[in-house]
Parts: C-alpha cells; sequence; structure tokens
C-alpha cells in the first residue's frame, strides 16, 4: 500500500493519547479522527486540534487505512471485530481481549478480512529487551536455566475491569516466550487481593517452558517502587535488562582457584566482569508503530500475532486457574 496511510484510533486514555502523538510524527501517515464517547474528552480534544467522534462506524466513514485500539480491554472485542469487517488493519492494545474465547474470534475476524490484525506488546520493543534477545539469539550466555521478571508498582487509576494477571503479568508471559522462543509447559501460581477490588492485586508465579527453562513472575499493584526487570540466567552468567531505563546490563561468571583439596572437585559460580552495554534508545512506542506502519504497507515488520496474542491470554487465564486450584496446571492451548 502506497501513498499517505489514513490513521484513526479509539480510546484516548492514559496510553491511547501516545498513540495519538506517535502516529502525528510518523512520516506518510495522516491522523484522521479517534474515537471516545465521553463528552468531555471530546471537548479536550477539539481544543487541541483533534477530531473526536463517538463511533467506531463514524470514524470508518471518515475513510480510514489503520487503526489503534487502546480502549478497556472488555470492549476490545466488539470494536475489533466491526474493524474487521470493515477492512481496517488493526493494532489491538494488550491484552488482545479479555478471554482467550474472545480473542479467538477476533483472530478469525481478521483471518476472514485478511487485512493486518496485530496486537500491542509494547515490551517486545524495548532496546534493552531487542539486545537481550538479540544476544541471546547468538548464544553469548549459553544454555539457558531461569528467567526471573519482576513488575510492581502502585495500583494505576486507569484500570476497571482487570486484575493484574491480565494487565501486567500479560507483558512478563508475552516476553518471556519471546525472548527465549519457547511457549510455557506448566504454571503454578498464588494471587492475593488487599486493596478492596474484585480482581488481583498480587501474583507469584513460577513456571517452566517447553525448553526447561524455569520462570518466576512476581507481579504487584501493591509498592511505591516502580520496577520493571527481567533477568535470564545461563551457563556462562546473567543478563538483566530493566525497561523503565532501557538498560541491559551483563553479569558474566568468574572463576577462582579452589586450593582446599576437600572442595577442589567442585567449580562454583563466582562473580567476574559486569558491563552495562550502551545501546541506542529509540521510543518504544514510535518502534512498535513503525513496524504496524510498515506491516500495514506490505513490508517487512516485527508485529506481535493475532494468534501470540491469544496464546498469552490463554497462559494469563491458566494463571488464574491455578492460583485458583491450589495446584500447578498444564499449559494446553
Amino acid at each position: 500500500m502506497n501513498g499517505i496511510l489514513r490513521a484513526g484510533l479509539v480510546g484516548l486514555g492514559h496510553m491511547g493519547r501516545h498513540h495519538v502523538r506517535v502516529l502525528r510524527s510518523l512520516p506518510g501517515v495522516e491522523f484522521v479522527a479517534a474515537v471516545d464517547a465521553r463528552e468531555d474528552v471530546r471537548q479536550r480534544g477539539a481544543a487541541t486540534g483533534l477530531e473526536v467522534v463517538e463511533s467506531v462506524s463514524e470514524l470508518v466513514r471518515r475513510g480510514i487505512d489503520l487503526c489503534v485500539v487502546s480502549s478497556p480491554t472488555g470492549t476490545h472485542e466488539e470494536i475489533a471485530l466491526e474493524l474487521a469487517e470493515a477492512g481496517v488493519a488493526t493494532l489491538i492494545e494488550k491484552p488482545v481481549s479479555h478471554s482467550s474465547k474472545s480473542a479467538q474470534k477476533i483472530l478469525e475476524a481478521f483471518q476472514r478480512s485478511g487485512v493486518v490484525g496485530c496486537v500491542g506488546h509494547i515490551e517486545r520493543y524495548n532496546p534493552a529487551l531487542q539486545q537481550m534477545r538479540l544476544r541471546l539469539d547468538h548464544g553469548e550466555l549459553g544454555e539457558l536455566y531461569q528467567v526471573f521478571t519482576r513488575r510492581q508498582g502502585p495500583f494505576p487509576a486507569r484500570i476497571a475491569d482487570s486484575g493484574v494477571i491480565m494487565d501486567l503479568a500479560s507483558h512478563d508471559i508475552d516476553l518471556t516466550a519471546w525472548v527465549t522462543r519457547s511457549s510455557y509447559r506448566s504454571i503454578a501460581a498464588r494471587t492475593a487481593h488487599r486493596s478492596g477490588r474484585e480482581h488481583e492485586d498480587l501474583v507469584s508465579t513460577v513456571a517452566e517452558l517447553e525448553n526447561g527453562v524455569v520462570v518466576t513472575h512476581l507481579v504487584n499493584w501493591l509498592s511505591p517502587l516502580k520496577e520493571r526487570v527481567t533477568t535470564v540466567t545461563g551457563e556462562r552468567g546473567c543478563f538483566t535488562a530493566d525497561t523503565v531505563t532501557a538498560d541491559l546490563t551483563f553479569f558474566k561468571n568468574g572463576s577462582e582457584p579452589v586450593q582446599w583439596d576437600r572442595v577442589a572437585s567442585f567449580r562454583g559460580v563466582t562473580e567476574g566482569d559486569m558491563i552495562r552495554y550502551a545501546i541506542p534508545k529509540p521510543e518504544p512506542l514510535s518502534t512498535e508503530l513503525s513496524n504496524f506502519v510498515a506491516a500495514v504497507r506490505g513490508e517487512a515488520a516485527e508485529v506481535v500475532s493475532l494468534e501470540e496474542g491469544l496464546v498469552t491470554v490463554r497462559v494469563a487465564e491458566l494463571m488464574r486457574e491455578s492460583a485458583r486450584a491450589g495446584r500447578t496446571v498444564e499449559v494446553v492451548l
């Protein structure tokens, strides 16, 4: 698809406003309008020169080629099906939908329409994780042993319709499978409800991947400390990615000669060199949307497929199932 691409957006919340900013900055993209049913939001949009309409059908009538869906998760299915039916290429903010059954409907709708459908798992575009994956692909850690993620911070006022598993842990589910190139085999999770809401606000998970890597996810909305950390440990050391600062650090295994005869046959791991890599740090959202636009044009692009988004939702559901049942569950997709 050549020429100017006409873009729209559904949902002018916190993330939606960032999508508008980036879409307006991309070459070859004309931002047409946004959808938000809230009257106060439409008035504010008009004050800043942004056209805001009330419905997806009204947006489609303006003639758009692509659209970003950044509305509450529970609304994704209805909106996505309408956009697929209209033949509009669509990026849906993660999670792709509130359930795997709903996500499957979205996938099938875009398969029928033949237009691009993808999911906004923005962590994949963080420079630190992209560098980590590249270095893992090159075998720099050797055999992989473990992935450990910490994702915590204060409760976000923007969330009203989901718990910490779908909203936050879905990031870790997707990025773990992506950086290791392996799917989940089993999951054991525990949750807690500490803030008085119906949805869980804390989850602790131990899982195993198909390649034998052991995984731990610690996720909550209860901490004044904001953390977004992924550590991958292997036979040669470990990588730690901080996606708040987009820093990637390598901790190399060291070795010390052992003089004590009784332990001379045991070679333990000791601290070696530490390297914090100097890497380019483009804005992840700009990278994500640039790839989406390239995919719409039929060019080579790295996007998160609806199939991958569906798998992430299914694993998140099994995480909740494990917590409810108090047992380890096998991942069957």
